[in-house]
C-alpha cells in the first residue's frame, strides 16, 4: 500500500473510531448484562411459580389462559398469547387498554400454562436489565434512538475493517500480534489495542452488523405490514371486526395441522399490528436452535376458524430473526453466554484503549524527548 493509500485508511479509521467509540462502550457496557438477563433477573425479582405437574400432562385450554390473564387485569384487552421460551411451564398474555394502543405500552401477565390460573403481571419498567435493554436498543429514544444507533454501528463496522487494512503496514517491523513490554506506556497500549482488535475481527463484525439490522427492526416489520400482510389480508380489508370471535384453541389448533412439524410462537388477536381486523394470526416455529427463531403465520379467520394463508416470512423479516440471537449469543445455553460475555469484555478494552490512545495524542509543542520512539496515534503508524 502506498502511504497515501495508508493516510486515507488511516483517516478513515481514526474519525469512523473517534465518532462511534463513546457508543459503542455505552452498547458493550449494556449489552455485558443482556447476555445473562434470565439469570440476572432470576436472582433479583421473585416471579409466582406454576405448578408442579407429571409428565405428559396436557396444557390448559388457550381460551381459559387467556380469560384468566383478562380477569386479572380488568378495563385491558388481549393484544397477544405467547408461548414463554424460557419456562415452558407459563404462558404470557400482553394486554392493552385497547386494541389499538401500542403494544410497546402493554403490560404482561404470566398464567400457568398446565392449570390456566393467573400467576403475576411484574411491572418491568423499573428492572434492571428492562433499563440496560432500553439503553442498549434505542436510549429510551424510540425509533430515532433506534436508527441513530444503527448509524454509530455502521460506522463501528468501517472503524474495524479500517483498522485491519491500517494493521499489516503499521506493524510490517513486528511480529504477529507484537506486544512491547518494554516500552512506554503508550506503545504498550498501542499494542494491546491492535492485538485485541485484530483478534476479534471476526466476532466484533458479525455482532456490529446483526446489531445493526436489529436497529431495523421497526421498519422491517412495517415492510411486512404493508407487503406481505396485507396481500395476505386484501380480501378481508373492508370486513368489520367479528362480534363474537371463534375460540382461540381452535385456531391454534387449525394452524398445528397447517404447519406440521412446527411448534406455537405466539397469537395475535384481530386488529394487532401482526393480524387484519379479523384473523388470529398464529406464528409458528421450528423446533432446532435455528429454525425455532424462524417464525411461519398462519391466518385464522376470527368468525369461521378456517384457515386463509399461510407463508414463509419474506427473506427481509428472516435475516432479522436469524440476526437476533447471533446478536446477544443466547441460542446456545450458557457455554456459549460466557463466550459472548468474554468477547464483550475484550472488546471494551479495544474501545477503551482506543480512547486512551486518542486522549494521549501529543498536544502541540509538546517535546519528542520524552518518548525516543515516537508513537503517530492518530496514523497508526510507529516509527522506531
Amino acid at each position: 500500500m502506498t502511504p497515501s493509500g495508508l493516510r486515507r485508511w488511516s483517516w478513515v479509521h481514526k474519525w469512523s473510531s473517534i465518532i462511534c467509540t463513546v457508543f459503542m462502550l455505552m452498547l458493550c457496557v449494556t449489552g455485558l448484562p443482556l447476555i445473562f438477563h434470565d439469570e440476572i433477573d432470576g436472582l433479583l425479582h421473585e416471579q409466582v411459580p406454576a405448578a408442579k405437574v407429571a409428565a405428559g400432562t396436557r396444557p390448559a385450554d388457550l381460551d381459559r389462559v387467556v380469560a384468566s390473564a383478562v380477569a386479572a387485569m380488568p378495563g385491558q384487552v388481549p393484544h397477544f398469547l405467547i408461548w414463554d421460551r424460557d419456562d415452558p411451564n407459563a404462558m404470557l398474555v400482553s394486554v392493552g387498554k385497547t386494541i389499538g394502543a401500542n403494544p410497546v405500552n402493554n403490560r404482561i401477565v404470566r398464567v400457568d400454562a398446565h392449570t390456566g390460573a393467573y400467576l403475576d403481571a411484574p411491572d418491568v419498567t423499573g428492572w434492571f436489565t428492562y433499563i440496560m435493554l432500553k439503553l442498549h436498543s434505542d436510549m429510551f429514544a424510540g425509533l430515532p434512538g433506534k436508527l441513530f444507533l444503527g448509524l454509530m454501528g455502521i460506522l463501528f463496522c468501517v472503524a474495524i475493517v479500517s483498522g485491519v487494512v491500517v494493521y499489516a503496514p503499521s506493524m510490517r517491523k513486528q511480529k504477529f500480534g507484537a506486544y512491547r513490554a518494554d516500552r512506554p506506556r503508550v506503545v504498550r497500549w498501542l499494542d494491546l489495542h491492535n492485538l485485541a482488535g485484530i483478534l476479534l475481527v471476526m466476532w466484533t463484525l458479525v455482532v456490529g452488523f446483526t446489531g445493526v439490522i436489529n436497529t431495523w427492526a421497526d421498519l422491517v416489520l412495517k415492510m411486512w405490514q404493508y407487503g406481505q400482510l396485507a396481500e395476505m389480508t386484501m380480501q378481508y380489508r373492508d370486513r368489520t371486526p367479528p362480534a363474537h370471535p371463534t375460540s382461540i384453541q381452535a385456531a391454534a389448533d387449525v394452524a398445528a395441522k397447517a404447519t406440521p412439524g412446527m411448534l406455537p410462537s405466539f397469537i395475535a388477536f384481530p386488529g394487532t399490528i401482526f393480524s387484519s381486523k379479523s384473523h388470529y394470526a398464529v406464528f409458528m416455529r421450528g423446533n432446532t436452535p435455528v429454525t425455532s427463531r424462524l417464525l411461519k403465520p398462519a391466518l385464522i379467520d376470527a368468525e369461521t376458524g378456517q384457515l386463509t394463508d399461510s407463508r414463509d416470512m419474506p427473506w427481509y423479516v428472516t435475516a432479522l430473526f436469524i440476526s437476533q440471537p447471533l446478536h446477544f449469543g443466547d441460542y446456545g445455553g450458557m457455554p456459549l453466554k460466557i463466550i459472548w460475555a468474554l468477547l464483550d469484555v475484550m472488546t471494551i478494552i479495544v474501545l477503551g484503549t482506543g480512547v486512551y490512545l486518542w486522549l494521549r495524542r501529543r498536544k502541540p509543542g509538546e517535546s519528542a524527548a520524552r518518548e525516543p520512539a515516537a508513537v503517530t496515534v492518530d496514523r497508526r503508524v510507529l516509527t522506531s
